[in-house]
């Protein structure tokens, strides 16, 4: 069983930056799609960033595309966020989570089976 543990979150001004780090347990991670969501107060959880098994393919959501980028390094087990150009909407609690399903709608996060505890990311204005 994979366990998910995020790091990196904090207090930053907006146009700042901030690299989230996502460390998971066991073997098996390698062969899993890996995405991140957020969830600030009072909203829905939302799709921020997925990469496949391999980080061949990685997408974004549109409020976030061109400012952050996934990345994964599979001998480590980790799966990391950097973020750029940071802004107040950006704040939010971040969570990776591991995909199992071959459902391909990997913004949907009902299709993860595996989730972290979460890092708070907040932005001043």
């Amino acid at each position: 069983q994979v366990q998910l543990v995020e790091s990196g979150g904090g207090l930053v001004q907006a146009g700042g930056s901030l690299r989230l780090s996502c460390a998971a347990s066991g073997s098996s991670f390698r062969w899993f799609a890996m995405g991140w969501f957020r969830q600030a107060p009072g909203k829905d959880r939302e799709f921020v960033a997925y990469i496949d098994s391999r980080g061949d393919t990685t997408d974004y959501a549109d409020s976030v595309k061109g400012r952050f980028a996934i990345s994964r390094d599979n001998a480590k087990r980790t799966v990391s966020l950097q973020m750029n150009s940071l802004k107040p909407e950006d704040t939010a609690v971040y969570s990776c989570a591991l995909k199992k399903t071959f459902n391909p709608d990997y913004r949907d996060p009902l299709q993860y089976a595996t989730w972290g505890q979460g890092t708070q990311v907040t932005v001043s204005p």
